[in-house]
């Protein structure tokens, strides 16, 4: 199985994807010549042509809008964002056009369409380059919302992103271009809405996204090393539509929960674990469900500050050893 980084497995999914399918076309600021902001279009342009992929001005509410008017037509965008910081821009294109469409037409009028691009903090960006935003999108009917860790799982669901019939955001950690992991050759294809048992264990569900995974593993290490607690990590995958099943079955069997994001706390992905956990395996739990999360505050640009506003391996294990009762 060959070993990818990340940019480059969403690379061979969109080639593939775009070879596979004419009317499936990537657009976006310096998607083209310069090969993407983060070179996940590199090599696109010279194979398929400026008809296919569009560098376009920086106007992101502008080509959002005929991503969406050449989804009702029939064609198959990827809409490109330099950051889902400039998405904000956008999100009446997104969010009143996009994820409403199907509905207003009464089902004539499918969106095939895919945002995608970098979100989340980097190091010292600022404030108004460092937000994760899955729960803004999570909270709009129609829209999915997909969230891979690994390059393996990024290559998999953005094919199954540009092939789904409604709006999708793709959302990619924008630390994660150049993590490394092996990649299935052929048609790699993962379902959205079905979350991963990314490590087995059985005193305590870990549940996190994205950029996450990362230092939910070492934590878990740490755990398993250093104080005997077997933690199951659960890899959310896709935030819209929720794996509700996968969720129970692991809290049935390991009876405690914490779950960790990047976002801010205060309406975050984790409140809607938490409210699913509770109403749907409420009497498996032995402790209450604690939540990791970035800072509620903007993002500093200070260094000490930032790395002290995002969630850590640290603040992962004394959550864990609280419900474990070992605190």
């Amino acid at each position: 199985m060959p070993t990818l980084t990340y940019r480059d497995a969403l690379n061979h999914a969109l080639r593939e994807e775009m070879e596979r399918d004419p009317n499936v076309f990537l657009m976006g600021e310096e998607v083209g010549v310069y090969q993407g902001a983060y070179k996940v279009s590199r090599g696109l342009l010279e194979t398929f042509g400026e008809r296919r992929v569009v560098d376009t001005p920086i106007t992101e509410l502008g080509f959002a809008g005929v991503g969406v008017g050449a989804a009702m037509v029939g064609l198959r965008p990827v809409v490109e964002f330099m950051t889902f910081n400039f998405a904000l821009l956008a999100m009446d294109q997104i969010v009143n056009s996009a994820a409403k469409m199907l509905y207003m037409s009464g089902g004539q009028v499918p969106i095939p369409i895919v945002f995608r691009g970098p979100g989340g903090a980097a190091l010292q960006l600022g404030a108004q380059h460092s937000q994760a935003f899955e729960s803004w999108f999570a909270h709009v009917p129609g829209l999915k919302v997909v969230a891979p860790a690994t390059p393996a799982d990024a290559k998999g669901l953005l094919k199954s992103a540009i092939r789904d019939d409604n709006p999708v955001v793709f959302l990619e950690g924008e630390m994660l271009y150049n993590t490394k992991g092996e990649v299935p050759e052929g048609e790699h294809i993962v379902p959205l809405g079905k979350a991963d048992i990314k490590r087995a264990g059985s005193d305590v569900t870990i549940v996190c996204h994205s950029k996450t995974l990362s230092v939910v593993e070492k934590a878990a290490a740490e755990l398993a090393e250093q104080h005997q607690i077997s933690a199951e990590i659960l890899d959310l995958r896709t935030i819209r539509p929720l794996d509700r099943d996968a969720l129970v079955e692991s809290v049935a069997k390991t009876n405690r929960c914490v779950v960790v994001e990047e976002g801010w706390p205060f309406c975050g992905v984790g409140a809607q674990v938490v409210d699913e956990i509770q109403r749907e395996a409420f009497d498996h739990l032995d402790a209450p469900i604690l939540r990791v999360t970035g800072a509620d505050v903007p993002m500093p640009y200070n260094k000490h500050l930032e790395r002290a506003a995002k969630p850590t391996v640290n603040l992962v294990i004394e959550a864990v050893r609280s419900v474990t009762y070992q605190s």
